[in-house]
């Protein structure tokens, strides 16, 4: 063989053997372009700061970027909006989907978009830790003790929350059903929002997910309470929900969905790059740093989890009387 054959033959076998370097699911034609996952929350905040995690592993997973864009306000529908907004069903443009997206339609007179009919399911992800926070140096010692406060002074009590529907606006509405309190609500595009108003001293409580953490172990936050079945491992003194004698636990399980339409072959690949991503050390690392678990379901568990979460929210904002009109 010539000089010039053997060196034809090395590159042709360096050809190859980079192509099955390459990440197995880039090799189908999808994906060859960058994704678009769109985070319906404010920088910074617990959610932005996992889903970013998220990408990146799933980058590295698809070989191709996985670029996070911020769609923060509306109590976190706007990236499920944009999604059915005209959105091509080709797979390079996804939401994490807050369960706002269940609870908002059916609390307007014209819903935006119809959860059960204008999105791809791919798959579920994790769940929150929420609780309520408030200034270190507030009067009130205990999550009862602010109950009773809230109580004996109707309407005076402020909290804030992520925005109308969430989940923190529902259970702080559904706490103050059952204990008999008319309390204010003051929605916000986001956690950052939330706690800077609060610092500012122009809330009393604050009822969000962990990223009030690092400034309640810096003092300047005192924790009430939190709304898991057990107690946070960060916060072991703090009792949860159904210790202050609210049967309620609030964890929000959220996923990743896309327009609907999306081919079969594609919602598989973007299961897999996904599902992948969320057990990447990284990643959950940083599910660690939230007190955040995994909660894994597949397009199909998923997408059926989303048709009775979108159920049991209906029957909750009626009995509420949070419908509109």
């Amino acid at each position: 063989m010539t000089q010039s054959g053997r060196r034809g033959v090395l590159g042709l076998g360096a050809g190859v053997a980079a192509l099955l370097a390459r990440p197995a699911l880039a090799q189908g034609g999808f994906p060859d372009k960058p994704i678009r996952m769109l985070v319906p929350w404010a920088p910074g905040g617990s959610t932005d700061v996992q889903m970013r995690a998220l990408c990146d592993a799933a980058s590295r997973r698809a070989g191709q970027p996985v670029v996070v864009e911020n769609r923060s306000g509306a109590g976190g529908i706007l990236g499920a909006q944009a999604l059915a907004g005209g959105t091509r069903p080709d797979g390079y443009t996804l939401s994490q989907m807050p369960v706002g997206v269940f609870r908002y339609p059916q609390m307007v007179e014209k819903p935006p978009f119809d959860p059960l009919k204008d999105f791809t399911w791919i798959l579920q992800l994790t769940g929150y830790l929420f609780g309520v926070a408030v200034r270190a140096d507030a009067p009130w010692r205990n999550f009862n003790a602010f109950l009773a406060d809230a109580k004996a002074n109707p309407g005076k009590i402020t909290y804030g929350s992520p925005g109308v529907g969430t989940s923190l606006h529902i259970t702080m509405e559904q706490i103050g059903r059952e204990r008999g309190i008319e309390w204010l609500h003051v929605p916000f595009r986001g956690v950052s929002e939330n706690l800077q108003a609060l610092l500012a001293g122009q809330i009393a409580a604050c009822a969000d997910s962990s990223a009030w953490a690092e400034l309640v172990r810096d003092g300047r936050l005192r924790l009430l309470c939190t709304w898991g079945a057990e107690r946070a491992k960060r916060f072991p003194d703090v009792p949860t929900l159904r210790e202050c004698g609210v049967d309620i636990v609030s964890e929000s399980p959220y996923g990743i969905a896309g327009p609907a339409g999306i081919e079969p072959a594609v919602v598989g690949k973007l299961h897999d790059i996904f599902h992948a991503a969320l057990t990447d050390p990284a990643h959950l690392a940083v599910l660690e740093r939230y007190d955040m678990a995994a909660a894994y379901l597949n397009s199909n568990d998923y997408a059926a989890a989303v048709r009775q979460q979108y159920r049991q929210d209906g029957e909750m904002i009626r009995r509420l009387g949070l419908k509109a009109g």
